[in-house]
This record gives structure tokens, C-alpha cells and sequence, in this order.
């Protein structure tokens, strides 16, 4: 018999034993369950042996294996279970194994549950749930169930409960299906309220479409007509400077034979100032056509403006308050420190002329953080932190159309004669090529706003220093002057000829390579950035500092045409003199340059026995090509410099190497490939790399490697070394 004892974790047993009145009849039909139920070894369990069991036992499960619903029954007080075929598919790969098993060991993650549905049913109650959700681990993976469960007691000829029989249907596709169609449903009915939202604001959004594209096409022409003026302006300022330099010149050597005849010297100071404005209306057409070379400098704008108090007040006049007002905590910024000066002074003159002398003029610096949405709001902002310097006048104000004009070149509400234009356009200009941003805001009646949003730098301040007070005079070094322009290169070979120096001249650069190679002794190369021809300058002072290492050299130009100048600004290390430039300017600059270097140098001899080991420097950047092969000539070592991979391996076919230094990073191959090809072709190169990221480099076990940025002494040192540890060939 059964053994319907309680226990602790099972649902309450019938209260009595049961005794077999009738003889059991054998499980009847049914599929593969019913054959396996027939074999199960029942009499291990306390469901006793199949023979044994009770005639509604028996029958029970008859009708089940016979049934095509899910069908189980869970029986006795361990719940142990027997279903049918139809059953064993939600089973799934559980199936046979938990055939005969209890049911917290056949379900253990829903056995908490069953397990209060199972005692309802042995207290004889009857249970259903509809569409119940579940996660079961048939497949060895937790997954979302749905079932209708239908729980029945399975009573026994005494009337007692012997087991509960669930009724199983699974809905989890149909529940699936209803749902995904009913988050179609929902996305229709969103999308058709969208549809409907959009018709109905459809005439308003063609409105706003139609406003926004003209204010597109609007500012586009503003771009295009400011970039061709800013082109035509760059071109135009480097012939009227040429010009200018020749007038300039001969004013300033006129000025020694006139000295006395106060009549002639009188004309001639009018001339020169005449120069002077004509030199400021081509700077400010270069500054507002972007082409300025710019040296910016780490500043701290609040010094800046509180040094400006004493000239701003004078520029203005006493009938004008001025009021100051500088934030604690100001970010520094990376900007010319003169061209914030002129900027600032121009501001201040036009809020003079709107006030009409009178009124009062506010200056606010302050930090400021322009986020993306303002960003995308106004063309060529770029979102990030900025210095703001505020100048703000209770003038007239200005009218929309004024305002969209205001940066206009030549544009000016001033009568004629009083104004040229260039004002706000160089202000413009300048603040757009360093990276920052303008903005006006005005009303009539109600004053003007002019913001200057200059572009955050995190690094401290740079110290500046006054130069201009350097004394004036001469010398007696070898200058080569290279320019195109005749009357241009005659008027500054006089100039410097005047100051004492020996002067050599070349029309362009290809003749001025001819005079270095010439090996005429020369001390300061002195060249315009914009000339015709196949080879231009830069290109030139590289070849001639491979012939005469360490040669200093001065650039000049009316417009650099970015060949010396990279986003606005002055490239490092480089030395330019902007044309038109006085007397005194140009003997300055020429000093300066030539540095400590106060006697002329001789050229290295083409045969000499070589000083150091030979190098080939492989480098993309010019400056650090330019700068790391003078470091090298200086020291002694025979330098060839190249900026790709072709030319590199063109010139070592050409004239051995002891040392190859290269980059990592090279257009087309990388510097490793460089080596290893540079190694087939001459067996006892040495090598070094020079990178940024030594990582990379340390693939190339043989190399002696040199971090980025390098000084003298650890590039001689690597050069050195490489240069010692190389194998004979």
C-alpha cells in the first residue's frame, strides 16, 4: 500500500490508508508515455508497484495517457508525476527523466508555487488560472511561459483525495502573437496621430522650412561673398605692400641726404605717413581676409585690458565714463596680444563716434561656456569654453540691416571720409581666423553690444617682452636678399647696405641656391615667402641649411599664403618681417636674427672629412625636419634630410648613410618598413627611431629609440649611440 504518511515540504496526504477493494485493472492504450508508465519501477516509490494500485488510480490514468490535452497527475503526498504524451512536448528535453519524479525535484523553480496549488487540491479544492505567466528551464535556459492550468482532485473509493490531476495548456506563442500584434496596433495608432499631427501643422512647418532655407541660402552668400573678398584682399595687400616697400625705402634713405632742408624733410614725413596708413589699410584687409600671420601667445586678458586703460581713455576723450569689469578666476587664452589690442582700441573708437562723445562705455571679461546648441545655431562656432571680452556702449544702437552689414569691408554708417570700414571687419577677421566667435547685439535707442568669445587655453600664461626699444644699428655680416620684385630687392639691398652689412642678390630661389652653392660665405639668408618659379623659399632655406648648417634665416612677405603660416598662425621657430617695414625695423629684425653670430661663417668644404657620423633624417613634419637637421650640422654630422619613404630610399641608393633617423608615421609605409627595406639595401645602417608613442617603436628590437618632443642633447645622444653600436657594412 501507498505510504501516505505527511511531510514537511509536501501537501497534506488523505487522513486515512486506503485498502484495494477491487482488483487494479492495467493502464489501458495510450501512446509512448503509456508503454513507459507500464515499465516505470513503480515499487520504488511510494506510489507502490503498477499492480497494486487502486481501480480509480488506475482508471485516472487511463483516461490521461488516452487524452490528446496536456495532461498530469501529480499523486501522493511527494506529488510524484504521471502525464501523457501530449504532455511530455511542454516537457521538452526534461522529458522522460522527470517521468515518476517528485514534482519539486521534476519543477524546482516553480515548486513554490505548486506547491500552495497543491495543497488546495489534497483539501479537495478546485483551481484555475488563465494565461499565467512562468519561467521554467526546459532547455537548459530560463525562458517566458504562459499557461491555462486547470488543477483537479483525483479522489479515491473512500472518498479521499489521492492526488491532483492538472489540465496543461501552453499559450506562449498565442499570448506572443497577441501581443506583437498589439504593439502594431499601438505603433499604427502612433503613427497615424503623428500623421494626423503632422498634416495639421503641415502649412506652418512649410512656412518655417521655406524661412530657414532662405536664411540658409542667405548666410551662404554672406560666407562665399566674405571668402572670395577674403582672397581678392590677400592677393591686393601683397602687391600694395610691395609697392609700399619701394616708396618706404627710398623715403627713409632720401631722409639722410635732405637732412637740413626742413621744407624737403617736412615733405618727406608726410609721404611716410602716408606709408603708415597705407601699410594699416592692407593689414586690416589681410586681417579681415584670415591671412594675418598671427603669433598668439598664451595671455590672460584681464592684464591686458587693465594696461589698456591710459590709451583707451585717451582715445575716447573725458566726455566718456569708462567702466571695467574683470571676473575673478579668468581662463587664459591663446591669442595675438597686439591684434587683441588694435581690436579692443577699435571698439572703443566706434562706441566713442555712436555716443557722439558723450555717454559711457563698459568693458566686461568674463568665462564663458557656449554650448552644442548654441553651436548649432550659428555658423562656425564650435562648442566649447571661451573668454568673453564684452564691449558694450549707450550709443545710437544699430538696426537690423546695420547689424548684418556691420563686418562688411568697407561698410560704414560714418560720413564720408571719417571712417574706412575696415573697423569691425578686421576685428571680425582676426577673432574668426584664431578660432573664436563675434556677436552683436544691439537696438536702436538702445546701445550696442559687440562679444569677442576668444577660445580657452589651459595653458599658463606666456611671459612677453617689449622689443621694439632694442637699439638701431648695423653690421658688417653677408646678407643674401632673394626677391622677385626688382625695384622691391634693389630699395632693401640700399637699406642694408646703408646699415653696414655686405649684401648679395638673387631674383628667386633656384639663383639664390646657386649663390649658396657657390660657396660664397654668407650669415643670414633674408628671402620673401611668395615668389614664381619651381623651387619656392621654405624649400630653399632647407637646402641651404644642408649646405651651410645653422644659417639663419629671415622671411618677409605682404601675405604668407600659408606657406610659413598653419591655421592663422606664424609656424614655430620661423622668422617673419611683414612688409611694408621701416628702416629701424628691418635693422632690428636683421640683429635679432643673426643672433650671437657677429662674424661671417665659412661654408663646409664639399670634400672635408665629415665631423660626425652621416644621418638621413626621414621626417613629414618641415619644421622638425628643418630644426632636427640643423641640430645634427651643428654638431658636425653630414645631414641629408627626406620626407617620404621614396626619397629616403632614393637617397641612400645615392650616397650611403651611417645613421638613418626616421618617424614612425610616414605617408605610405610606415618608419618600421623604412628600416627594414633600409637595411636590405645597406646591411650596417644604424637606426633610430624618433616617435611620439615608443610603444610602436620597440617592435624594431635593433633601433635606439628617441621620444617626441626631443631636445639637442637627446637627439645627439641617440644618434650616438645608434652611430656606436653600428655594424660594419
Amino acid at each position: 500500500m501507498p505510504d501516505h504518511r505527511p511531510s514537511d515540504d509536501s501537501p497534506a496526504p488523505p487522513s486515512a490508508d486506503r485498502r484495494i477493494v477491487h482488483p487494479a485493472q492495467p493502464v489501458i492504450g495510450g501512446g509512448e508515455c503509456a508503454e513507459l508508465i507500464r515499465r516505470f519501477p513503480w515499487q520504488h516509490t511510494p506510489v507502490g508497484a503498477i499492480d497494486e494500485w487502486t481501480p480509480m488510480l488506475c482508471s485516472t490514468v487511463t483516461n490521461i495517457v488516452n487524452s490528446p490535452i496536456p495532461k498530469v497527475l501529480m499523486w501522493g503526498h511527494d506529488a510524484h508525476l504521471i502525464y501523457n504524451d501530449a504532455y511530455a512536448v511542454i516537457a521538452g528535453p526534461r522529458h522522460p527523466s522527470t517521468l515518476g519524479a517528485r514534482m519539486r525535484d521534476a519543477w524546482p523553480e516553480i515548486w513554490d508555487w505548486s506547491r500552495s496549488v497543491l495543497e488546495a487540491g489534497f483539501r479537495g479544492e478546485q483551481v484555475s488560472h488563465h494565461d499565467r505567466p512562468m519561467i521554467v528551464t526546459r532547455t537548459g535556459e530560463p525562458e517566458q511561459v504562459v499557461f491555462d492550468l486547470y488543477y483537479t482532485p483525483v479522489y479515491e473509493i473512500d472518498g479521499q483525495v489521492g492526488g491532483v490531476m492538472c489540465t496543461v495548456i501552453e499559450n506562449t506563442q498565442r499570448v506572443r502573437a497577441e501581443r506583437e500584434l498589439a504593439r502594431q496596433i499601438a505603433q499604427r495608432e502612433h503613427a497615424e496621430d503623428q500623421l494626423r499631427q503632422w498634416n495639421e501643422t503641415l502649412e506652418a512647418r512649410v512656412i518655417a522650412e521655406i524661412d530657414e532655407r532662405r536664411k540658409a541660402e542667405a548666410r551662404l552668400v554672406q560666407a562665399q561673398k566674405m571668402e572670395a573678398v577674403g582672397k581678392l584682399t590677400g592677393g591686393i595687400a601683397h602687391d600694395f605692400n610691395n609697392l609700399l616697400q619701394v616708396v618706404a625705402g627710398n623715403l627713409q634713405l632720401l631722409a639722410k641726404e635732405i637732412v637740413g632742408n626742413e621744407r624737403a624733410e617736412r615733405r618727406a614725413a608726410n609721404a611716410m605717413a602716408g606709408v603708415a596708413r597705407g601699410a594699416k589699410l592692407a593689414s586690416q584687409l589681410l586681417a579681415f581676409g584670415r591671412r594675418q600671420a598671427l603669433e598668439p601667445k598664451v595671455i590672460n586678458v584681464t592684464r591686458l585690458v587693465r594696461g589698456m586703460d591710459d590709451m583707451l581713455r585717451r582715445a575716447i576723450g573725458n566726455g566718456i565714463e569708462v567702466e571695467t569689469i574683470c571676473a575673478d578666476g579668468l581662463w587664459n587664452t591663446f591669442i595675438d596680444p597686439v591684434q587683441v589690442e588694435s581690436a579692443l582700441l577699435n571698439l572703443a573708437i566706434n562706441a566713442r563716434d555712436a555716443m557722439q562723445g558723450s555717454g559711457k562705455l563698459t568693458i566686461a571679461v568674463g568665462n564663458v561656456h557656449l554650448d552644442d546648441a548654441y553651436a548649432t545655431a550659428h555658423d562656425d562656432v564650435t562648442a566649447g569654453q571661451y573668454v568673453q571680452l564684452a564691449v558694450t556702449d549707450t550709443g545710437c544702437g544699430m538696426p537690423p540691416d546695420v547689424i548684418t552689414r556691420a563686418f562688411d569691408p568697407f561698410f560704414t554708417t560714418k560720413p564720408e571720409g571719417q571712417g574706412s570700414g575696415l573697423g569691425l571687419s578686421m576685428v571680425y577677421g582676426f577673432v574668426k581666423q584664431s578660432g573664436g566667435h563675434v556677436k552683436i547685439q544691439s537696438e536702436p535707442g538702445d546701445g550696442t553690444t559687440i562679444s569677442l568669445y576668444l577660445p580657452r587655453a589651459l595653458q599658463a600664461e606666456d611671459q612677453t617682452s617689449v622689443r621694439d626699444a632694442d637699439p638701431v644699428h648695423g653690421g658688417t655680416e653677408t646678407i643674401l636678399v632673394v626677391e622677385d620684385d626688382e625695384e622691391v630687392r634693389a630699395i632693401v639691398a640700399d637699406m642694408l647696405a646703408d646699415l653696414g652689412y655686405r649684401v648679395l642678390e638673387a631674383h628667386d630661389a633656384t639663383e639664390a641656391l646657386r649663390v649658396v652653392e657657390s660657396g660664397e660665405p654668407i650669415d643670414l639668408l633674408f628671402t620673401d615667402v611668395v615668389m614664381p618659379g619651381p623651387l619656392k623659399p621654405p624649400e630653399l632655406a632647407r637646402k641651404a641649411r644642408e649646405r651651410i648648417p645653422g644659417l639663419p634665416v629671415l622671411f618677409t612677405s605682404g601675405y604668407s599664403e600659408n606657406s610659413i603660416v598653419h591655421g592663422g598662425r606664424l609656424d614655430p621657430g620661423v622668422e617673419l618681417l611683414t612688409k611694408p617695414y621701416p628702416r629701424e625695423a628691418l635693422a632690428r629684425k636683421v640683429r635679432r636674427v643673426l643672433g650671437a653670430w657677429t662674424t661671417p661663417r665659412e661654408p663646409l668644404e664639399p670634400a672635408g672629412a665629415p665631423r660626425g657620423a652621416s644621418v638621413l633624417v626621414v621626417e613629414t613634419d618641415e619644421l622638425i625636419r628643418l630644426s632636427t637637421a640643423d641640430l645634427l650640422a651643428d654638431a658636425g654630422h653630414p645631414v641629408r634630410a627626406a620626407a617620404n619613404v621614396r626619397d629616403a630610399l632614393a637617397m641612400l641608393r645615392d650616397a650611403p648613410a651611417d645613421v638613418l633617423l626616421t618617424t614612425i608615421d610616414l605617408p605610405g609605409a610606415s618608419g618600421l618598413e623604412l628600416a627594414r627595406l633600409a637595411r636590405d639595401l645597406l646591411p650596417g645602417i644604424a637606426v633610430v627611431f624618433a616617435a611620439s608613442d615608443i610603444d610602436v617603436a620597440r617592435a624594431d628590437p635593433g633601433a635606439v629609440l628617441l621620444a617626441k618632443p626631443y631636445g639637442a642633447d637627446e637627439l645627439l645622444g641617440a644618434v650616438g649611440a645608434a652611430a656606436a653600436e653600428r655594424r660594419p657594412a
